[in-house]
């Protein structure tokens, strides 16, 4: 699909109207109920289908649909994302009403740094059409080590803070409490770092490991960097009022990492397979509306197997 120069710049500028309304509409520190949480969990959802709308209208069935099979994904994945942030949020103390700040401007920077992912992985595949085996394999290999997490319970545990984290907290020092939403206090004559950055910092450098998976999933459903981009951005920008919504509940999600890694292997697949095509390998592709499908039935089915396992229990 052919995204003019001003389309890109429409879009973004759109995004970055309805990220500032967001930041405005929540700037005051509170705790956020499940009914705000649900309304503005449907807002994000339903903006997010007026836009695969107007994709259907001005571009066809075939981008559109690539648009809601990359959305669903990203959504899954992030829901899964969900988890860590509870177990940051846990690790650091952070008072349930400066959660949504935290959520924020974490989720931002993630836009921001997976902008820069979707770029170079854009530039990667037009120039080695190759990297659709590195990316395939990939994928199943992450899916694999899904499985294999899910049965460690690895949700279970502690957070630990990565090496580029601890780095910049001895680089710069941080205050023994919160200050509010203020992010760098005076302390001992010295300007510190705040543990609200701190956390801050967490969520957005833990989110650029998730790209890592989740980049290559949805170019194995689109290779259109326009798609790509906007498919993220709204899986992403819902994200802290699905956190505040189903947060009490993900533990009861017992299924989702097993139905995570069926649609990521899936997605490995059909990225070899296209890879193999493309090299004159005479073998079938799957195809978007078989694509959108498949993800649609393996979420429903995840959902209620685990509603159903946790009952039980």
């Amino acid at each position: 699909m052919n995204v003019s120069p001003s389309v890109w710049l429409l879009t973004v500028a759109v995004l970055c109207v309805l990220i500032a309304a967001d930041f405005l509409i929540g700037r005051r520190p509170h705790d956020v109920s499940v009914r705000e949480a649900g309304v503005w969990t449907g807002v994000w959802v339903v903006l997010a289908c007026v836009f695969g709308l107007v994709l259907y209208a001005r571009a066809g069935g075939g981008p559109a649909g690539e648009f809601f099979a990359g959305y669903l994904t990203e959504k899954s994945l992030s829901v899964d994302n969900l988890f860590v942030f509870v177990l940051i949020m846990s690790k650091f103390a952070v008072p349930s009403r400066y959660q949504q700040r935290v959520l924020m401007v974490g989720v931002l920077m993630a836009l921001v740094l997976r902008a820069g992912f979707i770029a170079a992985g854009a530039a990667i595949i037009s120039t080695f059409s190759w990297v659709f085996y590195v990316f395939g394999a990939f994928l199943i290999w992450t899916a694999w080590k899904l499985v294999q997490d899910a049965r460690k319970e690895e949700h279970d545990e502690e957070f630990e803070e990565n090496k580029l984290l601890k780095a910049v907290e001895r680089r710069f020092g941080v205050a023994d409490r919160y200050h509010g939403t203020r992010l760098w206090v005076e302390q001992d004559g010295r300007r510190v770092m705040t543990p609200m950055l701190v956390v801050m910092l967490a969520i957005g450098s833990t989110d650029v490991l998730f790209a890592l998976d989740s980049i290559p999933a949805i170019y194995g459903l689109t290779q259109d960097p326009y798609i790509v981009f906007t498919a993220n951005a709204f899986a992403l920008m819902g994200l802290r009022q699905l956190y505040f919504l189903i947060g009490g509940l993900l533990k009861r999600l017992v299924h989702l990492s097993y139905g995570l890694s069926i649609i990521l292997g899936f997605i490995g697949v059909k990225l070899v397979l296209h890879a193999l095509h493309e090299s004159g390998v005479p073998v079938p592709e799957i195809g978007i509306p078989f694509s959108l499908g498949f993800i649609v039935l393996v979420l429903a089915v995840t959902t209620l197997t685990s509603l159903r396992a946790s009952r039980r229990t």
